[in-house]
């Protein structure tokens, strides 16, 4: 195969600027790839291609006329940077990150994890995975097993082929599933093991249980500087765990309890491209249902049971929320009155 097969252009002149005429840095795998691979990636299905996740949490929170706004300039200079197309997987880091050829012009079939994965997903995922938090440990799947990112994360979650159409990342079954992917697929809810009773495995995510302190980040405004390029304001982050009503709840996640993570959004996370973008803000909670990628034998939360039970400093209640987002978060937020009781007697 030559260039032109993915790059385009026209290679039939021998000058230099006709040549690479609309000759493309980054090829469409609908034009590049899809022409061999046609198993492979399904790319109007895959949300790293499509960015769908992103259009669903805005539209609940927008209108039709605040969201075509949005969509006009702010996602194009801010949200779409964000794409990834296959070459930016498997040739080169994404662009979002300094793009690069990652091994010269070498296509890998399984993308370096540290180039690709954790090179958009770092500033969370990486940190927690490999403990890079101050004082917080790696994830037990790293330090005891070195397990990569695709080991839980398939390709065919990767690329869209799925046997359903996801408007959101939570959208369909639970993947990866600590029981059903067949590495814990031997846990037993007859109480032989603490906490894994009928009751807790009912009524909590794994999770809820396991992760240790994870990042939540505060605010996101979307501005320009002088130069017209666009940047990023965002507010420090905490550290911390927070067990919530599940906000997603149903028969692939039929669990009452969660951990939830806070998002960066405000009500003026669009401002620099008008007023009031965000109208039905308080549709949508700032702490939603969360993943973290930090899973210990036992959270803090869970080293004993009273580490949960009665500790209102694990719940999330409204004394945690800042005074635009309590509307919003009125369905994960937790009553004192639902705290689970403190346990008198505790086994050792």
């Amino acid at each position: 195969m030559g260039c032109i097969a993915c790059h385009g252009g026209n290679g039939l002149s021998g000058d230099k600027e006709i040549s690479h005429i609309d000759m493309r840095t980054d090829p469409i795998a609908a034009e590049a790839c899809d022409q061999c691979h046609t198993d492979t990636h399904n790319d109007a299905h895959s949300m790293h291609s499509n960015l769908t996740g992103y259009q669903t949490v805005l539209q609940q929170r927008t209108s039709e006329e605040t969201l075509a706004v949005i969509n006009e300039e702010a996602f194009g200079n801010h949200c779409e940077s964000c794409h990834t197309s296959c070459g930016q997987c498997h040739v080169s880091r994404p662009a979002s990150v300094g793009a690069g050829l990652s091994a010269g012009h070498k296509f890998k079939k399984i993308p370096p994890m540290n180039l690709t994965c954790t090179g958009c997903h770092g500033s969370r995922v990486d940190m927690e995975y490999k403990g890079k938090n101050e004082g917080i440990p790696a994830d037990i799947h790293w330090t005891q097993e070195g397990m990569p990112c695709f080991q839980c994360h398939t390709a065919d979650e990767m690329h869209g082929n799925l046997d359903f159409e996801q408007s959101h990342r939570y959208d369909g079954p639970q993947m990866p599933s600590c029981s059903e992917a067949g590495c814990h697929a031997d846990m037993t809810d007859d109480g032989s093991i603490e906490g894994h009773d009928e009751d807790h495995f009912g009524l909590m995510a794994c999770e809820t249980c396991h992760a240790a302190e994870y990042k939540n980040c505060y605010s996101c405004h979307l501005e320009k500087n002088d130069e017209d390029v666009p940047y990023f304001k965002t507010k420090p982050s905490m550290m911390g765990v927070k067990i919530g009503y599940n906000p997603i709840q149903s028969d692939d996640r039929p669990w009452k309890w969660v951990v939830l993570r806070h998002v960066p959004i405000d009500p003026d996370s669009f401002a620099y491209y008008g007023e009031n973008l965000l109208p039905n803000f308080d549709n949508r909670p700032t702490w939603v249902y969360a993943t973290p990628h930090n899973t210990q034998l036992r959270g803090p939360q869970a080293l004993t049971c009273n580490d949960c039970h009665g500790n209102k400093e694990v719940f999330l209640t409204e004394d945690d929320l800042l005074s635009y987002e309590v509307k919003a978060n009125q369905p994960v937020m937790v009553e004192e009155a639902d705290i689970p009781a403190l346990i008198e007697t505790q086994s050792p």
